[in-house]
C-alpha cells in the first residue's frame, strides 16, 4: 500500500508542477486542481486526493520549487486549516 500512496504523491508533484507551468508566472492553483487531474474516475473521487495533495505541495514547498498560500500570504500546508493555492516559488 506504501508503494501506491508514493505513487500517487509523485503523481500528484507532477501534476501540480505541470499546471502552475501552463500558467502565468504569478497565477496560483488549488490542490483541487491536481487532484482532479490525477484522478481517472468521472466522478467526484478526486476528494479523497485533497490530503495527498496538499501533501505534495508541502514536499514541494520544502524543495523550495512552490509556495503555498492562504489569504495571500506564504503557510506550512501541514498545519493550516482551511483553503489554500500553490504558487512557483519566486
Amino acid at each position: 500500500m506504501a508503494d501506491e500512496e508514493e505513487r500517487t504523491g509523485r503523481r500528484l508533484e507532477r501534476a501540480i508542477l505541470e499546471l502552475l507551468e501552463r500558467r502565468r508566472p504569478e497565477a496560483t492553483i488549488c490542490p483541487s486542481d491536481a487532484a482532479r487531474a490525477v484522478y481517472e474516475g468521472g466522478d467526484d473521487g478526486w476528494r479523497a486526493l485533497m490530503e495527498p495533495a496538499r501533501r505534495a505541495a508541502g514536499r514541494l514547498a520544502e524543495a523550495g520549487e512552490v509556495t503555498v498560500t492562504q489569504r495571500g500570504r506564504q503557510v506550512d500546508p501541514a498545519t493550516a486549516r482551511g483553503p489554500v493555492r500553490i504558487r512557483r516559488a519566486r
